[in-house]
C-alpha cells in the first residue's frame, strides 16, 4: 500500500460503516499550542484526535523528548479511534505531516499494514471545499493490537555505525546540522558521518504536499539514499524524521529511523560534528 493518500481518494471512500477508515486527526506543533481546540473547532468527519505527545511518545527523559509510546497507552489510544487489523487508518494533521506521519510509522512499526496520510492534510481538505464537524465521535471499539518491530528502529550506537557503513539521513533544518544553531537541545551539530536531507525539501512548499515518487528518488539519491544502500533517519525527536521515512517509503527506499534522534543523542557526551555536510 502507498503511504499517502489524496484527498480526492479519501472523499471517495464509505462513511459510518466497517468499510470506511479510521480517521485519526494528529494536529501538533513543536513548543504548542496543543491540538485539541483546533480539533474541536473543526475537524473531518468521524475523526479522532490521537495526542502525539502522551499517546504517541512516552515521557521525555534519557531516551529523547518523544521515545516510544507504553503499548498499552498506544494501544488503547488506537481502539479508541477504532483501528483494527482489517481497517484501512487514514491520518492528518494541520501543519507540515509530521504529526501524522508519526502516527503512520508508529502503527506500521506496530504491524498495522493499511495506514495512509492524507497528503496535503486540513489544508488540502478545505481548499477541496470540504466539510469538516465540530461534534466529538464517541469512543470506537477497535480491536487493534501491537505486534512492534515490523519497521527498524536504531540506538544511539547503531545509528553511529550506520553512518560509517550506509547512509544517515538527519531530517533536520540545514542550519541545526550545521550546529549554527540548536534552540532546542543543548549542544548543536549532527551526529558524525550522516548527510543533512530536511525533511521541509520532501513536500510542496505552498500546498504541503509531497513530491512525486520519482522526484523524491532523485533527492534522496543525491544524498546517497537508493533501494540497494542501508538507510537509517534522525531528526530532532522522531517526530519528522518519521516524515522522512515515509518520504523515503513513497520512494521505494526502505529506511531505519533513530527514535531518540538528536534529543537523545546531545544529552550523553556523544561525538559531535559540524558545520557543511562530507563533499
Amino acid at each position: 500500500m502507498h503511504p499517502v493518500i489524496t484527498v480526492t481518494d479519501l472523499a471517495a471512500q464509505p462513511k459510518g460503516s466497517p468499510a470506511g477508515a479510521a480517521l485519526l486527526d494528529v494536529r501538533w506543533q513543536l513548543g504548542g499550542p496543543p491540538g485539541r481546540p483546533a480539533y474541536e473547532a473543526g475537524h473531518l468527519p468521524g475523526a479522532h484526535y490521537v495526542d502525539l505527545d502522551t499517546e504517541l511518545a512516552g515521557p521525555p527523559g534519557a531516551a529523547g523528548r518523544h521515545p516510544l509510546p507504553d503499548i498499552a497507552v498506544f494501544t488503547a489510544a488506537m481502539r479508541r479511534a477504532g483501528v483494527g487489523p482489517d481497517r484501512d487508518v487514514v491520518v492528518y494533521d494541520g501543519g507540515l505531516g509530521w504529526g501524522a506521519a508519526r502516527a503512520w510509522w508508529l502503527l506500521r512499526w506496530a504491524g498495522h499494514e493499511r495506514v495512509r496520510v492524507l497528503d496535503g492534510g486540513l489544508a488540502a481538505w478545505t481548499a477541496a471545499g470540504l466539510p469538516l464537524e465540530t461534534d466529538v465521535p464517541a469512543d470506537e471499539e477497535g480491536d487493534f493490537t501491537a505486534a512492534p518491530g515490523a519497521l527498524p528502529v536504531l540506538t544511539a550506537d547503531e545509528a553511529a555505525a550506520l553512518a560509517r557503513r550506509g547512509v544517515l539521513l538527519d531530517a533536520r533544518a540545514p542550519e541545526r546540522y550545521r550546529g549554527d544553531t540548536e534552540p532546542i537541545d543543548p549542544v548543536a551539530g549532527h551526529i558524525p558521518g550522516a548527510v543533512n536531507a530536511p525533511t521541509t525539501e520532501n513536500v510542496t512548499p505552498d500546498t504541503g504536499v509531497f513530491l512525486p515518487g520519482e522526484e523524491l528518488a532523485a533527492r534522496f539519491a543525491k544524498a546517497g539514499a537508493t533501494p540497494e544502500a542501508e538507510v537509517g533517519v534522525y531528526c530532532g525527536s522522531g517526530v519528522s524524521g518519521a516524515h522522512e521515512v515515509l518520504a523515503l517509503a513513497a520512494a521505494g527506499i526502505p529506511a531505519a529511523l533513530y527514535v531518540g534522534s538528536w534529543s537523545e543523542w546531545s544529552t550523553a557526551g556523544r561525538p559531535v560534528a559540524t558545520g557543511p555536510q562530507p563533499g
